[in-house]
């Protein structure tokens, strides 16, 4: 099923995110974690280009054994890929029966050395539309890291909406304000693609400055404020994060947002405990 199909018919969506292994020696544990996620019966499962966002080893793999018992949306980067390797990508989701692929531009390979055939995401999502798939764009609401200003973000996702991007997933973020002040800032713009609000609960001390600081997003007062309390008793900041995510999702879902897309870091448990939160939020 495509997910503008699921966007269109259902509100709220619900989704998980899972990452291959970076060995093929691993795959079996990531399978079985995507099998526990489709277990809970959501809209969709991510599948993304490898754990570190690396290559796309593996994602067509763990992507097809997902498309089996739910919807699938593999992540497909372009930045250090050939119009070639692109389409042999394409061609090989497409024949494992997923329709869906969140277009990327990836990160930049070391040694800066870049794709000829490709520069942006949106780059790459003009050309998927053309192989029939529905695909989805990524967004920063507290703004890209690499963006030189605010407006150049928004120019940026308005550029991969009008290239083919039929939906957007958000990054993560801690403060719903922030969330519902980028979709004003789209609205004004006149990006018109419904956005799927990203949320990862924070379970682990060790999460926090890499995702932080890779993605840019700001801790709230009581999140840090948690943080300091439990940051050295795991499992009672594992209750906490779980807590403050539920708190997040079930603020999201009363002012309308269109979706939610939990980064589960291939954790089943947590997605699990967090749904038994919110089960009926999101009914079949």
């Amino acid at each position: 099923m495509k997910i503008t199909d699921i966007l269109n018919t259902k509100r709220p969506a619900l989704s998980f995110e899972i990452f291959p292994p970076k060995r093929s020696a691993d795959t079996e544990s990531a399978l079985a974690a995507a099998a526990e996620l489709a277990g809970l019966r959501p809209d969709f499962i991510s599948v993304t280009c490898g754990a570190g966002g690396g290559g796309n080893t593996n994602t067509s793999l763990v992507a097809g054994h997902v498309q089996k018992s739910v919807t699938a949306l593999a992540h497909l980067t372009c930045v250090s890929s050939s119009r070639g390797q692109v389409k042999t990508a394409a061609g090989e989701l497409k024949t494992l029966g997923v329709e869906n692929i969140l277009a990327l531009r990836g990160d930049i390979p070391e040694g800066g050395v870049l794709s000829s055939d490709y520069r942006y995401a949106a780059d790459l999502a003009r050309e998927l539309k053309t192989f029939g798939f529905c695909v989805g764009g990524a967004c920063y609401p507290e703004g890209h890291p690499e963006a030189e200003t605010r407006e150049a973000d928004i120019d940026h996702i308005k550029l991969k909406v009008e290239s083919g991007c039929e939906f957007l997933i958000t990054q993560l973020f801690f403060d719903n304000n922030i969330l519902y002040n980028f979709l004003y800032l789209l609205q004004s713009k006149g990006v018109g693609a419904p956005v799927i609000a990203g949320v990862m609960p924070i379970t682990n001390a060790k999460q926090i400055k890499k995702m932080t600081t890779m993605c840019g997003a700001a801790l709230t007062p009581k999140h840090k404020a948690i943080i300091d309390k439990f940051g050295h008793n795991p499992p009672a900041l594992r209750q906490a994060g779980i807590a403050y995510a539920t708190e997040q999702i079930v603020d999201l879902i009363a002012n309308g947002v269109r979706g939610i897309h939990l980064y589960t870091m291939n954790r089943p448990d947590i997605a699990r405990d967090i749904f038994s939160n919110i089960s009926e939020m999101f009914p079949i």
